[in-house]
């Protein structure tokens, strides 16, 4: 069996996927990974194949100028429809992730090749519910006024139409489908998956038909560098700090890392994408274990994606989450309100600093940390086989 597992994202939208394909290849698939080429060598440690799709992500976030989000959803989608229609060739199952416009493409390619197809997000809100408000799309917002769950499921309807419909449908045509009338349902199907934590990220219902696996991990066995073992045992457990793919809020990571100095605390200093940089008492990073790392450290600072909110909280450390945009509101969130850490911004640092380095926090963070399944990653591959199955 061939699965091809299609996404366009960061490094924490792509490991799970090279979780899956582990798994897969222990049930003996072959998986290959259709992603951008920045986690080339993320994937080759994991001896997971890759077929590099687009330009890399680091681009896109960090690029200069203010992209043409309606012609990058026009171009994410025929690349799709281009080039992971010939890498999907004779292919058993296609998994989609990622952007919008790259889902609604896979998809596409899923249908022209009569394979089925399983669209995976890693939060709860991005699969529609009347237990949450949808997220924005690209120049479509979502109005705090609209309330009622009716208007607001409408309007999202209406956001992924006006957002997607006439690029997709253009590109589908030229491919011999037809056209979509409700993007909505044609990108999340009509059983999406939710790789997340069952305590960490909950479906919150409104959809019966949402299949919650766990989130999908792989096992990191790489070892810390040498230099920041040393820095770790030197004195009191540090303080991780990272923005990840994401850029730095302005003078976000200066107050912090003054901050922490404050209470007799070092930092560990991710660069990330953001390009990051200290001095004195700060032990400057790339990108390394960071299943490894977060068990070493006292508490983390990072944006609230996904990956390493997840991460951070399968290690039982306390978190800063400070958020900026998608799914990140939304595990500040789920970090407060389970108390294993705090949302923070600029005016509310110091408080959510106290909070975490707070004894209670981290017991907290242990406990809940006791509760992560690992095998979520396991579970999809065993379903995965089971649905291509089913079409043979």
């Amino acid at each position: 069996m061939r699965v091809i597992l299609s996404t366009y994202d960061s490094r924490g939208g792509v490991e799970p996927l090279a979780a899956l394909a582990v798994q897969l290849k222990e049930l003996g698939a072959e998986a290959l990974v259709c992603a951008p080429p920045d986690c080339a060598e993320r994937l080759a440690e994991l001896e997971v194949p890759l077929a590099p799709i687009g330009k890399p992500t680091r681009e896109l976030v960090h690029g200069s100028g203010t992209p043409d989000v309606n012609r990058l959803a026009a171009d994410f989608i025929g690349l799709q429809l281009d080039r992971l229609a010939k890498a999907a060739q004779g292919c058993d199952a296609i998994v989609t992730s990622g952007l919008l416009p790259v889902v609604a493409g896979a998809q596409s390619v899923a249908e022209l090749l009569g394979v089925p197809s399983v669209n995976v997000s890693y939060c709860p809100v991005f699969l529609s519910s009347p237990h949450h408000r949808p997220p924005p799309l690209p120049g479509r917002p979502v109005p705090a006024d609209v309330t009622d769950p009716a208007a607001l499921d409408e309007l999202d309807v209406a956001n992924y139409n006006g957002f997607l419909r006439e690029p997709l449908n253009e590109h589908r045509a030229a491919a011999g489908l037809p056209p979509v009338d409700d993007v909505r349902a044609f990108v999340r199907t009509a059983r999406p998956w939710l790789a997340a934590d069952p305590v960490l990220a909950p479906w919150p219902g409104g959809r019966a038909d949402v299949v919650q696996t766990g989130a999908w991990f792989v096992t990191d066995e790489r070892p810390l560098p040498a230099d920041l073992e040393a820095f770790v045992d030197a004195g009191p457990l540090p303080v991780y700090l990272s923005f990840g793919s994401m850029p730095a809020p302005e003078g976000f990571a200066r107050a912090a890392v003054d901050a922490i100095r404050a209470r007799g605390r070092r930092v560990v200093l991710g660069r990330g994408w953001a390009g990051l940089d200290g001095d004195e008492d700060c032990f400057v990073i790339g990108e390394v274990n960071q299943q490894a790392l977060f068990k070493r450290v006292v508490a983390a600072i990072h944006h609230g994606g996904a990956g390493t909110t997840t991460t951070a909280t399968r290690a039982g450390v306390p978190q800063i989450v400070v958020p900026q945009w998608a799914d990140q509101p939304y595990f500040a969130g789920r970090v407060a309100a389970l108390g294993i850490g705090a949302a923070a911004g600029a005016g509310s640092l110091d408080q959510a600093l106290d909070a975490a380095l707070r004894p209670a926090t981290r017991q907290r963070a242990a406990a809940v940390a006791a509760t992560v399944r690992t095998d979520g990653a396991a579970v999809a591959a065993r379903r995965l086989l089971d649905l291509a199955d089913q079409q043979e």
